[in-house]
């Protein structure tokens, strides 16, 4: 039998998967990762940290294998986005990762945003103008971190650290540097343009490589630890965000996967070229040299809804702790008690700022709407109800890039909440795709490994051995409360990611009360328009 390991290096943990040739999940493994937020906006990790991650999980996973009646073909990787590494002259970290999830770099992406140069940058390399965006966090370096930005002779991301931990190479894959905001879409080359403005040149940079590309030579201690021969290969593989297509086999343009995981979400179409919005509003990304990624990711993932079983269903969590329950689960079964539109509340989820559409890490989250009748339940469907209405407006700006969806695929963590799926199906008016295999990222990491290697020709043979997926459809009683809660959502969004353009920051209590009353006067009005202005839809069963 022949063996291949899925590894994704995740935000919040690491996840190793043992397969056969026959894409059969036999045996997995996983840490966490533990997040800093030494001050407000960071979110660091150690990567040292996270490299002891890839190396036990792989150890756990390959002993797991029955190496003496069958062999280990490959290891293939998925990784996070956006991380930032800054090495030394001796390739020692001066840094520690700066995710994707790290803000500080807000105050310069907002002025690189009005002044122009931020939508230059996007045009060339996919990337929306947002801290995320390497430029953005070396642009913060160069300014408030000088000692650091001038010491570091290498730049690289997370998967890239941990491969030069593995072989003493610095390489990176195009589909992680096409989501670095670095790259050049078209020449599929460093952007030279971006580096000058920065202040950085290629040779900081490692050198870029396909994702099919084999790497070789574990150093031997390593090697050891792990249990694996020196020359096993090593298939760099592919940004995790790509890989949510690939691994679920939404490999059409006609088919829209929608992805909440433990931190965030996104709306993804694959293409088959570069695809940019002329406003900026959605990214693009490579998956490899023939599919590239159009969508556009949220904050808002289980993080939020963890947020608000903490903040608001502390007692009920803490009784299904004791009965060994999935407290997670109590609340989202509180939550289905309540009917859809939750009565007419609404819940903005930018807790932690906001990334597409409208890109403005200093938006604000809100319940708004809220009258006596409220409770705690209606608090946690509006939560659900909420995020999924921010990815119905990422649908919509995607419509206008690659046009209507045929089928929607719903994937992540959140799939599990048979509640979701149907606010889901229901926002969108669509039956939804839920694929039983869930690991989607470490499943597409093997079969980027099995290209390879040469075991398939073509990564859409994906398609032929994935389970039938499940299907939820639309309730068509939900339907008139859903059409008018999504056209005032989408009314107070427009205003608001018009008020996200201007100079004048946003008001930092919410943005989620501006109303369609100034829309065309595109200006930012005192709080006190918005509070008294702002009238909350009327909703009926």
């Amino acid at each position: 039998m022949d063996y291949l390991i899925g590894v994704n290096i995740g935000t919040t943990c690491t996840k190793a998967v043992l397969y056969d040739q026959d894409f059969n999940a036999l045996a997995s493994a996983s840490r966490s990762h533990h997040l800093f937020r030494d001050e407000p906006e960071m979110l660091e990790e150690d990567p040292d940290e996270i490299f002891d991650t890839v190396v036990d999980t792989l150890h756990e996973v390959v002993g797991k294998a029955d190496l003496n009646n069958g062999t280990l073909r490959g290891v293939s990787f998925s990784s996070m986005m956006h991380s930032l590494i800054g090495l030394n002259r001796v390739n020692k970290p001066l840094t520690r990762v700066l995710t994707w999830g790290d803000n500080r770099a807000a105050k310069y992406a907002a002025e690189m945003k009005q002044n122009g140069a931020g939508l230059k940058i996007y045009q060339r390399t996919g990337m929306p103008t947002h801290p995320m965006a390497l430029p953005y966090k070396l642009i913060w370096l160069k300014n408030e971190h000088p000692e650091i930005f001038e010491r570091t002779t290498c730049w690289l991301g997370i998967k890239d650290y941990v491969f030069w931990r593995l072989f003493g190479v610095l390489k990176t894959d195009i589909s992680s540097a096409s989501a670095s905001g670095l790259l050049n879409l078209k020449e599929l080359d460093w952007d030279k343009e971006t580096l000058k403005l920065i202040g950085i040149s290629v040779d900081q940079l490692p050198q870029l490589a396909s994702p099919y590309e084999q790497v070789r030579g574990l150093r031997s201690q390593i090697a050891a630890k792990i249990g694996l021969p020196m020359d096993t290969p090593f298939i760099l593989g592919a940004a995790d965000g790509p890989m949510d297509n690939l691994g679920v086999g939404a490999l059409d343009q006609g088919t829209t996967a929608i992805t909440i995981g433990d931190t965030s979400g996104a709306v993804r179409v694959i293409t088959d070229q570069p695809r940019f919005d002329i406003e900026g509003r959605l990214f693009c990304y490579a998956l490899d040299e023939e599919h590239w990624v159009v969508g556009g990711p949220i904050n808002a993932g289980n993080t939020v809804f963890s947020w608000a079983g903490d903040k608001l269903f502390a007692p009920e969590k803490q009784l299904a702790n004791m009965m060994h329950e999935e407290s997670l689960d109590v609340v989202a079964k509180i939550a289905k008690t309540i009917p859809a539109g939750s009565d007419g509340l609404i819940f903005h989820p930018f807790l932690n700022g906001e990334r597409a559409p409208m890109w403005n890490a200093n938006a604000r989250g809100s319940f708004f709407g809220l009258t006596p009748h409220h409770t705690r339940a209606h608090m946690a469907r509006a939560v659900l109800e909420g995020t999924v209405y921010e990815l119905y407006a990422i649908s919509l700006t995607l419509e206008t890039v690659v046009g209507e969806p045929r089928q929607i695929m719903a994937t992540g963590n959140f799939a599990r909440f048979g509640l979701w799926r149907q606010i889901l199906a229901d926002v969108f008016q669509s039956p939804v795709a839920i694929p039983q295999e869930q690991d989607s990222r470490t499943l597409a990491a093997v079969v980027m490994g099995m290209k390879s290697l040469g075991m398939i020709k073509k990564i859409d043979v994906i398609k032929e051995h994935l389970k039938k997926a499940a299907t939820c459809q639309p309730d068509p009683v939900t339907y008139d409360i859903m059409i008018s809660i999504k056209r005032w959502y989408q009314s107070m969004f427009s205003s608001a990611a018009i008020c996200s353009r201007n100079t004048m920051p946003l008001p930092t209590f919410s943005i989620s009360t501006v109303t369609l009353t100034n829309y065309k006067k595109e200006r930012v009005l005192p709080c006190s328009f918005f509070v008294s202005n702002a009238i909350s839809p009327k909703v009926s069963a």
